[in-house]
């Protein structure tokens, strides 16, 4: 078998970077990954859906070759245009995006994880996010996520107290 060459013109040139803002509404979580295969639109579908039935979500998926098409799927038709507009913002093969109403990540990132065309979750969310991309002459990559803001001090026993009483209100503890 030959090994897999380019002409190395999308390589000679340092990468820029650029920083991409997703958008999505006031009350909705998202998630941000990178997987691959045309496969992946309907397993993360499959998986949202299968997590918390009822759910309204769009998703969308950023092939990386052939037409390189941003495909999606979701039960939300607005959520799912979010997720493609995106995509398309951020320019990045093998990317996906999935936007929550009525629903949190910590209930569907376990079936994300499970599903095998994904291979990792940069963020899950509501805060605003900022993604950090490399450009070259091939497209663009994923560097990394700023997710909400800095943090401002370490939590005293009160914080630990409030952060423990939300946790039980919310059934996560016991």
């Amino acid at each position: 078998m030959k090994a897999r060459r380019t002409d190395g013109s999308a390589r000679r040139a340092a990468p820029s970077l650029e920083l991409v803002e997703l958008e999505f509404p006031e009350g909705c979580n998202i998630i941000l990954g990178q997987t691959h295969f045309i496969k992946s639109v309907e397993d993360i579908y499959e998986a949202v859906a299968g997590s918390v039935p009822g759910a309204a979500f769009g998703m969308a998926f950023a092939e990386a070759s052939g037409p390189r098409l941003v495909r999606s799927d979701g039960t939300d038709l607005e959520l799912r245009r979010l997720a493609e507009e995106n995509l398309m913002r951020l320019g990045c093969g093998h990317a996906f995006v999935v936007i929550l109403s009525g629903a949190w990540p910590i209930q569907v990132l376990g079936a994300l994880r499970q599903v095998p065309e994904v291979c990792g979750i940069f963020c899950a969310t509501a805060n605003p996010v900022s993604v950090i991309v490399a450009r070259s002459g091939a497209g663009g990559g994923v560097l990394g996520v700023i997710d909400g803001e800095a943090p401002q001090a370490v939590e005293c026993e009160a914080d630990i107290e409030a952060r423990r009483a939300l946790l039980r209100r919310l059934g996560y503890k016991r």
